[in-house]
């Protein structure tokens, strides 16, 4: 989607280009309006049954630009037809249960006015929209600082103290490392206001609060936690990557390394420079810059200056091969106004559509993370990428050493630091479950028993794959590498490779492997990527041997 820039620029006032935009794009959540004044009652329907289409199309949330013909000419309203269309917008919305917010006004023609709306709507079974942001970028970039000042709303004194907050571990806080995996949110109220731990004292108010949720993933950057890096990529299935480059340090290996993996899972991204307080970004900008504009990458970088930018940044990030980058001080507070406007208006990664889809299918909870709490058992972390889970629900978990699942009671429910009666396919969660076998381990599932079609693991599976790079030249058969298929991280060797002897850099090929601890349980059509050391590949599962 072309973006509405020149519209809402002051300086540009008067040139030409300014009344004219692209036309009306027949697909996606944008929509022009000349003006919404007194509709008859069939017209009202129609209105609300496009609203509702463009919703579906944004995954919940749709823009609408008042004041702009079909042909994207910018004619403008008056004062009154203005208001008026402005509260028919906001009938429409209120019919379907969604809200609306004003994102930019303008003046064009001297007295005429358009208008650029945000309209949101929060699933009914749903407290808020939820997306997913995972935090990446090299050890001392200031990842965890940023995300502190973020969701805690004070900021750092300059020596860390905003990132104490984030860290699990004692030897995270020593350190100032990052090793694990930790989550954290940032809510929005329907106006568009930011809720954070300075406006609230629990997570639990936040999320009762905001209509919409942005949840934090912050991942290692220190390369000897790659692997746990790689791990919360493949197993939360983040709707964005939120890269973070210190502006002193500038593009380190690391960096690279980072952004090879977003591009190589496909998950959008956007760039956040640090560190502004202590050294301009003008040189950082420019590696940014021509990284992005290397073979492999071919995307446009977008310094964000302004308001305006973030509208833009935000309505093309998703359609086009567009790289958002913010500069941003966590001492000063510099940008950071910028950067949580351009969160508020940030795209959810998955379509209502697909989602009620997911919702219909055997429940499949990937397991992350396991503890055991005194008093209450044994608890499971993960996403559930299908299904339903309510409290009380029986399923079985597996695969175990010979393959087979073991049945369990769900006892309890907890997201986001909360307790829930429900949680829905693509939501992370938390779940107390009694009778559970031991041990339990970070690669299995919870899935819906099923008489039919029992669950069984694997330990050969054929996938198409293709190598990005490896050092030596050419892969053959019986090389051993980590593969990491959404919450699976395990040793695999290539015990075959189809129709050739061997897979040089950018080629590909059909790859039987074969696990070498345990069987795991593994899904056709699963995106696959294993790396060792600097080799690095993806690909797809396209078949699986159960009985091998």
């Amino acid at each position: 989607m072309d973006s509405f820039l020149g519209l809402f620029e002051p300086d540009r006032e008067g040139e030409g280009e300014d009344t004219q935009l692209p036309p009306e794009p027949q697909l996606g959540n944008v929509e022009y309006k000349l003006k919404l004044v007194n509709p008859s009652r069939l017209r009202f329907q129609h209105l609300v049954t496009q609203m509702k289409w463009r919703l579906r199309e944004g995954h919940g949330e749709a823009i609408y630009e008042i004041g702009v013909e079909d042909s994207g000419l910018l004619t403008g309203l008056s004062e009154e037809e203005m208001t008026a269309s402005l509260e028919t917008l906001e009938q429409m919305a209120t019919t379907l249960g969604a809200t609306t917010t004003v994102l930019r006004q303008r003046i064009v023609d001297d007295s005429r006015q358009v208008a650029e709306v945000l309209v949101r709507k929060v699933p009914d079974d749903q407290h808020n929209i939820e997306v997913r942001v995972a935090v990446m970028g090299s050890a001392d970039a200031g990842k965890s600082t940023l995300l502190g000042v973020l969701t805690q709303g004070q900021l750092d004194n300059g020596r860390g103290r905003a990132r104490l907050n984030m860290f699990r571990h004692l030897h995270e806080v020593q350190s100032g490392r990052t090793s694990s995996i930790s989550h954290e949110i940032l809510g929005f109220d329907q106006q568009g206001e930011v809720i954070n731990y300075n406006e609230v004292m629990t997570s639990e108010e936040i999320c009762e609060r905001s209509s919409k949720l942005v949840t934090f993933m912050d991942l290692a950057g220190h390369r000897k936690y790659l692997r746990t890096t790689v791990q919360g990529l493949t197993g939360y299935w983040p709707h964005h990557v939120m890269l973070v480059v210190s502006g002193r340090a500038g593009v380190l290996g690391m960096t690279q390394e980072h952004l090879a993996l977003a591009l190589a899972l496909d998950v959008p991204f956007f760039i956040v420079v640090t560190k502004t307080d202590l050294v301009a970004p003008t040189e950082a900008v420019l590696c940014l810059k021509a990284l992005l504009n290397a073979i492999g990458c071919s995307k446009t970088a977008m310094i964000v200056n302004d308001l305006d930018d973030v509208i833009e940044a935000g309505s093309s990030q998703m359609s086009e091969n567009v790289v958002p980058i913010f500069c941003v001080s966590s001492v000063n507070g510099q940008g950071l106004d910028l950067l949580t406007r351009f969160l508020h208006v940030l795209p959810p990664g998955i379509s209502l559509k697909e989602k009620e889809r997911l919702e219909q299918e055997r429940c499949e909870f990937q397991i992350d993370e396991t503890f055991r709490v005194p008093e209450v058992g044994t608890v499971v972390g993960g996403l559930l990428t299908r299904g339903v889970i309510t409290e009380n629900t029986s399923l079985l978990i597996g695969p175990m050493d010979d393959g087979e699942f073991a049945q369990v009671t769900v006892q309890s429910i907890h997201r986001n630091r909360a307790p829930c009666r429900m949680v829905r396919a693509s939501q992370s969660a938390s779940l107390s479950i009694e009778a559970a076998p031991c041990p339990i381990r970070a690669g299995m599932v919870l899935v819906s028993p099923h008489e039919d079609q029992p669950p069984k693991g694997c330990f050969f599976f054929q996938a198409t794959v293709s190598v990005l790079f490896h050092s030596t030249g050419t892969i053959y058969p019986g090389f051993q590498t980590t593969v990491h298929i959404g919450n699976v991280r395990q040793t695999a060797v290539m015990e075959g490779i189809m129709a050739t002897s061997g897979i040089h850099t950018n080629q590909q090929a059909s790859v039987l492997f074969r696990f070498v601890r345990h069987p795991e349980f593994v899904r056709v059509g699963a995106r696959l990527l294993f790396r060792d050391g600097r080799t690095k590949g993806i690909g797809k599962v396209t078949q699986v041997f159960h009985d091998a």
